[in-house]
């Protein structure tokens, strides 16, 4: 995935300084090609920049297949194992999050809390004490950090999509993402389903959306 990052990332840059503004977002490419293979598109690229062009949008065309190849056998293996296809129904917990969690992860009876859990991998917040009163700080960052970006990428998932479409009325991320900066609020969901994955595997359930009471 970096190495297509990149690639894009070089071919954007490529493109601008020779006048063209490619737009952001690896769905754009498809576009981006076509729009190389258009002769009066194409003609506005000096001549020799135009086979660079080509090759980079060749390579790319055969990283989102490998891409494409990797994410169906992912998904397979996720569904195969009864574990990850129950952490899956965790909102923002996909197939990759999933089949590495189980792996990446002590047996959960390791833990006695789910607490516990979420502070192993790095996304309890520090206690500090001010002026007698205790305070929360930031996560601690310690731990497995694969797990911890998987969860955090898959809470800013969920948080991006309530930001656009709203959050449940009455919700813990609605009450949330009204007064706190949604950087915040995606590591705070992160925690929550870090408690979920251990609660889910330690009690072999699947997840059940809490019930919203509004007023």
């Amino acid at each position: 995935m970096r190495q297509r990052t990149q690639l894009i990332n070089a071919i954007r840059g490529h493109l601008t300084e020779y006048g063209w503004v490619a737009p952001r977002g690896t769905a754009h490419m498809t576009l981006l090609a076509e729009m190389l293979e258009d002769e009066e598109m194409a003609s506005s690229l000096p001549a020799e920049a135009l086979p660079m062009f080509r090759v980079m949008v060749d390579l790319l065309a055969e990283l989102d297949k490998r891409v494409a190849t990797l994410d169906r056998e992912i998904a397979r293996r996720a569904k195969e194992d009864e574990a990850a296809r129950r952490l899956m129904t965790i909102p923002g917990i996909g197939p990759i999050a999933a089949t590495a969690i189980v792996p990446l992860a002590p047996p959960v009876e390791t833990f006695a809390k789910s607490r516990d859990f979420a502070a192993w991998l790095g996304l309890a917040p520090r206690q500090h004490s001010t002026g007698g009163k205790q305070r929360l700080g930031s996560i601690s960052k310690m731990g497995e950090r694969t797990i911890r970006r998987l969860l955090i990428i898959g809470g800013s998932a969920v948080v991006r999509q309530a930001f656009r479409n709203g959050a449940p009325a009455g919700s813990w991320l609605e009450r949330m993402l009204a007064r706190k900066p949604r950087m915040l609020v995606s590591v705070a969901l992160a925690n929550k389903m870090a408690r979920m994955v251990w609660a889910l595997l330690t009690r072999n359930e699947d997840y059940r959306a809490p019930a919203v009471v509004t007023a």
